[in-house]
């Protein structure tokens, strides 16, 4: 059992939509992520996700309604919902899901899709 520190975690993080994993318990992961821009539309047919605003604002869309997060703000999205995320400035989020999600769900974008299992 170690402490860690999610400031220290995400001073680590300096890429985009790159999803780190900083824990893993019960078959699933969290995640950090620094996110600003808009993300594509997909679903993760298999798997609910959580997003939880550390720093920072950001938006969960989904096709009939935009779900506005602020630091300490979250959203699940239950599988099979298609979603994209969004973000005006740099947010830092924490995910929740199944390990090995990958996180452009049914789509693959060169751009966006990162690789699974990348700890910090």
């Amino acid at each position: 059992m170690r402490k860690s520190s999610l400031d220290e975690k995400f001073s680590l993080i300096r890429e985009l939509w790159r999803p780190k994993v900083v824990a893993r318990l019960n078959g699933q992961e969290v995640k950090l992520v620094k996110l600003h821009g808009m993300f594509p539309w997909h679903t993760h047919l298999e798997a609910d996700e959580m997003f939880l605003v550390w720093r920072g604002t950001m938006a969960v869309e989904f096709r009939d309604e935009r779900v506005e997060l602020r630091a300490g703000d979250f959203c699940v999205v239950p599988r099979g919902v298609e979603h994209r995320t969004t973000a005006d400035e740099e947010a830092e989020v924490l995910v929740f899901e199944p390990a090995n999600t990958r996180n452009t769900g049914d789509v693959v974008d060169d751009a966006f899709t990162a690789p699974n299992d990348v700890s910090i």
